[in-house]
């Protein structure tokens, strides 16, 4: 298929804080008549940062990001940013985010994300000169992370205008948001949102003046369902949708069903680039990384069951066994099940193992997974988080009862006390624990981003009739293109074929090199 991306197809910290310390600290180490005392001195300077504080924070909606490697703003005051009136250094003040003065270590981060993003980065020079999104008006609605600046900065480059919120009230690393304001970017963000905050935020980025989207980029559906609810004119006039969430596609092919999309939208959670790296490999990694930074747990021999058994089950089931622990699995699918079998796990059901398990991971993309009934039946101690994008697989409203204590440990982490002394672990408030408590690896974010930054590319450029009024993969092609773009930085080599055996196999030397149904 020829499409219009053929021609580039070929061609700080926020210092935690500051250690408020002039006098040289003096530490005396033996005793005793026969023992000289011995003076270490240690120059303590000024403005220097430290190592991530892990001391308990007052709320879950602090400005505290343990998705941030600075630790992320601090708690230096509790007016919401949509009350303060905040400028750039150059004047510009369409954005909201909880301190523009703290653009300097966002900045920092950003250059360290852009060091482990060489596909999205090699797109950025190889399509910079070309301009294919100059007219491109595009609304995001995704996690704002380091990795997501790298993006937002080369849509621009490729001569896009964007007005960017997030998809999540907890996972937006604040100076990030601040360093993107800073360089003239509408940004309206900040970790800690209210729900009445989340939707304002997604609001000022569709209802802008002067600028009326023509595109959009969704992380969970959230900015096509309130732009359809709210500007179903202004959406019939947008030239595509990106979606990259199986949250989202899942609302997408709704409307689709249902006859209410009325513009072309392109499924990037089910191209191979997405699923098969982020889904798997990123969660592999990001699931550990949440566990430990929120409760310290050991994994060795610890009972835990995954919801789910799909590409991010997959990942998670992987990472826990390595460390040591006994892991189940729950799945409606027999498909997955047998996979899940033959991978070596057991497949239960919630209600057989739920009185013993330590830790539960739902990532099912479903509602109503783990219940009260679960929840009221949970050892003491068992730990309770979600890897799934939407907040609706743990029924977390059940817990807030006047009978139940909810006990704050530190941000994101919270206790909840049933009348007899038992209490469980509850991570993030049941919303997506990786982004909500740690972070998620540049490179596997980087696949993703690339991929898309083609998708939008390839939207915005389709002539008309290329697309109808439905929902569609990336091309074979792309995925590949994606793929190769990140090879480099391993040093791997491609074998090509030779004209008689590509014929053989009836492929173009040059891709692609498996049909659509193939199942990586």
């Amino acid at each position: 298929m020829q499409t219009s991306l053929m021609p580039l197809l070929s061609r700080s910290r926020r210092p935690s804080a500051v250690i408020e310390q002039t006098d040289v600290e003096r530490l005396k180490y033996g005793s005793g008549k026969n023992k000289k005392k011995k003076e270490i001195k240690f120059n303590v300077t000024p403005n220097r940062p430290r190592l991530r504080s892990r001391s308990a924070s007052q709320s879950s909606t602090d400005s505290y990001s343990s998705a941030s490697y600075t630790g992320s703003s601090s708690d230096e005051d509790d007016v919401n940013p949509r009350e303060k009136v905040q400028k750039n250094t150059k004047g510009f003040s369409d954005f909201c985010v909880k301190n523009v003065e703290h653009h300097a270590f966002g900045r920092r981060e950003i250059e360290i994300a852009e060091q482990e993003m060489p596909g999205l980065m090699a797109l950025r020079r190889r399509a910079e000169a070309d301009k294919p999104l100059v007219g491109a008006k595009i609304m995001g609605c995704t996690h704002i992370t380091a990795q997501t600046a790298v993006l937002i900065e080369t849509l621009s480059c490729l001569g896009a205008s964007v007005r960017w919120a997030a998809c999540n009230i907890y996972s937006t690393q604040n100076e990030v948001s601040a360093a993107l304001a800073e360089a003239g970017f509408a940004i309206f963000a900040w970790k800690g949102e209210t729900e009445e905050d989340f939707w304002w935020c997604i609001d000022r980025c569709i209802n802008a003046e002067q600028w009326q989207p023509n595109t959009i980029l969704d992380d969970g559906g959230d900015a096509t369902h309130l732009m359809l609810k709210k500007y179903p004119a202004m959406f019939n006039m947008v030239k595509g949708i990106v979606e990259e969430s199986v949250t989202g596609v899942h609302r997408l092919y709704q409307l689709s069903k249902s006859g209410k999309l009325s513009v072309p939208a392109m499924n990037v959670n089910d191209s191979v680039t997405k699923t098969k790296f982020d889904n798997l490999y990123s969660c592999r990694e990001s699931i550990l990384d949440a566990l430990k930074r929120t409760t310290d747990v050991m994994f060795g021999g610890k009972q835990v069951l995954i919801c789910g058994y799909g590409e991010v089950g997959k990942g998670c089931t992987s990472a826990l066994k390595g460390l040591g622990a006994t892991v189940m699995v729950t799945e409606i699918d027999p498909i997955c099940a047998l996979q899940a079998c033959m991978d070596g796990f057991r497949v239960m059901k919630l209600e057989e193992v739920v009185r013993q398990i330590d830790i539960i991971i739902t990532c099912t993309g479903n509602k109503n997974v783990v219940m009260r009934q679960h929840l009221d039946r949970l050892k003491n101690g068992c730990i309770v988080c979600n890897m799934g994008h939407s907040n609706t697989e743990i029924d977390v409203a059940s817990l807030r009862t006047p009978e139940l204590t909810w006990e704050k440990v530190r941000s994101q982490v919270d206790h909840i006390i049933w009348p007899d002394g038992k209490r469980i672990i509850l991570l993030a408030e049941g919303r997506l624990v990786n982004l909500s408590c740690s972070s998620v690896p540049s490179f596997v974010v980087s696949i993703t981003a690339t991929t898309q930054a083609l998708a939008l590319i390839e939207l915005f450029n389709a002539p008309p009739g290329r697309y109808k009024q439905d929902v569609y993969l990336l091309p074979k092609k792309m995925d590949e293109y994606v793929a190769s773009l990140h090879l480099s930085t391993f040093d791997a080599h491609l074998t090509e074929l030779s004209d008689d055996q590509a014929k053989y196999l009836g492929l173009n030397k040059a891709g692609p090199f498996k049909p659509n149904i193939y199942r990586y």
